[in-house]
């Protein structure tokens, strides 16, 4: 079967490998003409980023990139990266990367025309009504790891460095006009990120599915984007040049993320705090923290995770479930606990304020409370 199509849903998205060498025509169809390339430090000097370039240079949109990137990017990534974008005269943003740089990029091009303060359009209420839609610069995002699902998201996470707190800037417009979605560019990630960033996708998916919201759509999308990590990550884990597995992953990667219009959850919400105090890889952080909190909402979701994992022939009920993804996290690598990822000493108290002003705990299906919540922490730890 050809892993090659067109899509309009959530966003035009051109699926396929080698489809990298469309930018220019994506570019184009986005009426960029004058692009700027953001992405993280560490992809700035890469082969498939060098060859983003060179592509975008020989179609005459010019040469131009932004890399001053943290893995959980800031405000100070985003002052910076706005200053590059207008000192450079350009006109849009090509989002390459993982969550970092796509989160970066988007931020970058609905800043760059903005005149209030980056927290004041935080996604709370209708605060992204205050933006001027008209000033937000068109992006065109190109994935290179397949767990965020990024580049089909309405927000960008970032980090507020002062207060160590995650935050999400949210309006509609941050969704990109034009996906390039190509697995050849994610061969080159190691073990770890494919199996992390895989696991986000994973956790994206079933925080989607058990989520008490009504968006049947969204439960179809994170049911059937559980079942492409179930069957592919494993292999892309194993032989990172299987194009297949990685296509597969790609969509899942998209599918977690336009399915969490849903509703996210406790994995999410205690994940956003932790990484942003002690600077962990967000899906590896979700995967850790997964198996006490499918225990911690067993009240609520025994039901729906048993048709889940009816759907993935998984035998055993809920208790089934669990345990595969306990066997799953292991086969990949992924840490036990907190404590094996290198957090040894763990501010509980911060962490918990954290988690509960999180906007995720609107979509847990067990209603998070100071006291639960400690004790969740604690059974992650």
């Amino acid at each position: 079967m050809a892993l090659t199509a067109n899509w309009s849903y959530p966003t035009a998205i051109r699926f396929g490998a080698g489809r990298i060498s469309e930018i220019a025509e994506a570019c184009s169809a986005a009426n960029i003409h004058k692009p700027l390339l953001i992405t993280d430090r560490g992809l700035a000097d890469m082969e498939i980023t060098t060859r983003t370039l060179d592509l975008l240079e020989a179609a005459g949109l010019g040469r131009a990139i932004f890399a001053d990137v943290d893995p959980n990017p800031n405000e100070k990534n985003a002052a910076a990266g706005v200053k590059a974008f207008k000192d450079g005269g350009h006109d849009g943003v090509v989002a390459f990367g993982g969550g970092s740089g796509l989160d970066l990029g988007k931020l970058v091009a609905f800043l760059a025309g903005q005149t209030r303060p980056l927290w004041d359009f935080e996604d709370i209420g209708d605060w992204w009504t205050r933006a001027d839609a008209d000033a937000i610069a068109p992006i065109v995002a190109v994935p290179t790891t397949a767990g965020t699902g990024s580049e089909v998201g309405r927000a960008s996470v970032i980090t507020n460095s002062e207060t160590e707190e995650k935050k999400i800037i949210f309006h509609p417009k941050f969704l990109p006009t034009v996906v390039i979605c190509d697995p050849e560019l994610t061969v080159g990630m190691p073990k770890f990120i494919t199996a992390g960033t895989g696991l986000d996708a994973f956790a994206h998916c079933v925080e989607a599915f058990c989520s008490p919201h009504y968006h049947p759509m969204s439960q179809g999308m994170a049911l059937e984007g559980m079942r492409l990590v179930k069957d592919y990550l494993p292999r892309a884990y194993a032989d990172g040049t299987d194009l297949e597995a990685r296509a597969h992953m790609m969509s899942a990667a998209a599918m977690g993320a336009t399915a969490f219009q849903k509703g996210l959850g406790a994995i999410h919400a205690l994940s956003h705090p932790i990484g942003a105090m002690y600077h962990t890889h967000h899906g590896t952080t979700n995967a850790v923290c997964m198996p006490a909190v499918l225990q911690f909402n067993k009240p609520a979701i025994s039901g729906v995770i048993e048709q889940a994992a009816n759907y993935l022939n998984i035998e055993g009920r809920f208790d089934g479930f669990c345990t595969f993804v306990d066997e799953f996290n292991a086969s990949l690598g992924i840490p036990k606990t907190l404590t094996e990822m290198g957090i040894n000493s763990i501010d509980i108290d911060r962490v918990v304020a954290g988690a509960l002003s999180d906007p995720s705990t609107g979509g847990n299906p067990v209603e998070m409370t100071a006291d639960n919540t400690r004790r969740l922490l604690l059974a992650c730890i």
